[in-house]
């Protein structure tokens, strides 16, 4: 293998994955929305939000970064929960860069360890990130920061807040340090290897979330049922998207649909502005609740709201 100097290397293209990881609601997806500039996956205060590896492509003169935003790694209970933490484990295992996101502003409990073992085996470079400093008082940081140093397996920890900026400047520095020299994975004009009905289905149920709670948000996914383009001499007509929002039981439709129907034209309304703003162009939404006992169990389902996932052929 030939050895690239350090003067050399500073003027080559740089070329990578990061991995995002984490335990849920570490602030994965906020941070690689930031480092994007763009919101790529959808964020909310409920943990579990993020069940795919979202990839974001981040294309600057230094080269190119690929993030995989990852589910939360937590126990599984449900078949839709194991392929979430597969999602984690083959991204941990296979990107350049790990990334790891800790929650400052919590204490250091089994889940952080568990994190720390998991991250001892990873082959490629590891860098901890630090996150929540907002809320946090800095004269707090420095022990956590040494107590995290003591595994000895990061290059780097760096101190960030995903929510308001501060120190992620510094982080991707640290990344595209540790970038390997290559050419770009994408073309630069993608932000995303993933098609629009994946994203639309998403912001849907992003919304479902923001509108939702106790148990609905882990009960609840967003299926898009058939989507119309106009016809071509129909230019300013809107685009017709119809999606499914699936529950487990018949109690939860009736929550999720609320008194009147306000709570699902309530969603309905922020998902079309929401959608409308991504697309760039008129929407008209149709929303449908469904019951579908146990789909978080159920292969088939899981595989149906897994088609859209990728391009066909992108990785």
């Amino acid at each position: 293998m030939s050895t690239v100097t350090e003067s050399s290397s500073t003027s080559e293209s740089k070329a990578g994955t990061v991995a995002l990881i984490g335990r849920p609601n570490a602030g994965k997806s906020t941070l690689m929305n930031l480092c994007l500039a763009e919101k790529l996956a959808i964020v909310s205060d409920k943990p579990q939000t993020t069940r795919h590896r979202i990839v974001g492509i981040l294309s600057q003169e230094q080269g190119q970064m690929v993030f995989f935003d990852t589910p939360g790694i937590h126990r599984p209970h449900h078949r839709l929960n194991r392929q979430m933490v597969r999602y984690s484990m083959d991204a941990l295992n296979e990107a350049d860069v790990v990334c790891l996101l800790a929650d400052a502003s919590s204490a250091i409990g089994s889940g952080d360890r568990y994190m720390l073992d998991l991250l001892a085996d990873v082959d490629g470079s590891r860098v901890l990130a630090l996150n929540k400093i907002d809320l946090v008082n800095k004269p707090s940081l420095l022990p956590r920061m040494a107590l995290y140093g003591e595994a000895g397996i990061f290059e780097e920890i760096v101190p960030v807040s995903a929510l308001t900026g501060n120190g992620v400047d510094i982080l991707l520095q640290v990344l595209w340090r540790l970038l390997p020299v290559g050419q770009p994975l994408y073309s630069p004009d993608l932000l995303t290897t993933h098609p629009e009905r994946f994203l639309v289905a998403e912001r849907i149920r992003e919304k479902v979330l923001a509108e939702t709670r106790d148990e609905l948000p882990y009960t609840t996914s967003v299926l898009i049922e058939l989507w119309q383009e106009p016809a071509a001499d129909e230019s300013r007509a809107p685009v017709k998207i119809y999606a499914s929002i699936l529950v487990e039981r018949p109690s939860q439709k009736k929550i999720l649909v609320g008194k009147g129907g306000q709570k699902i034209k309530a969603i309905g309304m922020a998902a079309r502005r929401d959608l409308e703003d991504f697309l760039g162009r008129s929407v008209y939404l149709e929303l449908h609740v469904s019951v579908e006992p146990d789909w978080r169990e159920n292969p088939r389902l899981l595989a149906t709201l897994e088609r859209d996932l990728s391009l066909p052929g992108s990785s």
